[in-house]
């Protein structure tokens, strides 16, 4: 037992290393690892040689407390281990296949996100929320945005490492392009659009990383409940509402 877990934590990190070096995004590293890790406490860390039945019977536990979107991800991370650690040939198990859902986005019409720019008290997220509707962008494209993404003589966006690890550019209107140069002027940070609150905005010139991602969202879902908004709020909306700052 004590073998089987040292040899585990050894593989575990090296397949680490192998998802960094084929430059997965950071949600999908820890995605994958975390299904490593659950997969390994399920078989007492003993993983390299799991049959169709284990395999079977631990998918169908899984499901029991899971979505299948955990299923599918636990599958994939257990994919990549065999792969690329363990450099064994994958059998796919025939048995686990998804159902196919087609699910519409609850839409956010303009009055309501201009109640939740309004409700947003806090400067930093009011501008944020304002910028990532604009534009729509998702979360994490908007919080990685720097002052050289911005190009206001073309009125357009370029977003880094979006989806698929693909650049593309987006347009800027003028009210959002009018709206960031007032909230540079507040914090002054040469790189970040949206530097952290750690220090206060007064400090915020000297921050190296952007605003904290679980405060973003814990601050949304607040402000959407203030407004009365019940929608599942999607990742992006078109708004073309100005946004006095």
């Amino acid at each position: 037992m004590a073998s089987s877990e040292t040899d585990f934590k050894q593989n575990y990190q090296t397949h680490l290393k192998h998802l960094k070096l084929k430059g997965l995004q950071p949600k999908t590293i820890e995605a994958y690892s975390r299904a490593m890790r659950r997969i390994g406490a399920y078989f007492d860390y003993q993983i390299n040689d799991l049959s169709d039945p284990q395999l079977t019977d631990y998918f169908s536990d899984l499901l029991e407390s899971h979505s299948w979107s955990s299923v599918k991800l636990d599958l994939y991370g257990l994919k990549f281990f065999y792969a690329y650690v363990l450099n064994k040939p994958w059998t796919e198990l025939k048995l686990i296949k998804p159902p196919r859902t087609q699910r519409l986005p609850d839409i956010v019409t303009v009055e309501e996100a201009g109640k939740l720019f309004t409700m947003t008290h806090t400067l930093s997220y009011r501008v944020f929320f304002f910028t990532l509707y604009s534009l729509g962008l998702r979360l994490g494209e908007g919080l990685r945005l720097t002052v050289a993404d911005i190009d206001a003589t073309r009125q357009r966006v370029h977003i880094r490492d979006a989806k698929g690890n693909k650049d593309r550019l987006v347009p800027l209107p003028t009210a959002t392009l009018v709206c960031l140069r007032r909230f540079w002027q507040v914090h002054r940070n040469p790189v970040l659009l949206f530097p952290n609150r750690h220090g206060g905005l007064k400090s915020a010139h000297l921050s190296t990383t952007p605003l904290d991602r679980g405060g973003v969202q814990a601050t949304l879902r607040q402000v959407a409940q203030d407004c009365g908004i019940k929608k599942r709020l999607p990742h992006t909306v078109c708004v073309t509402a100005t946004l006095p700052i």
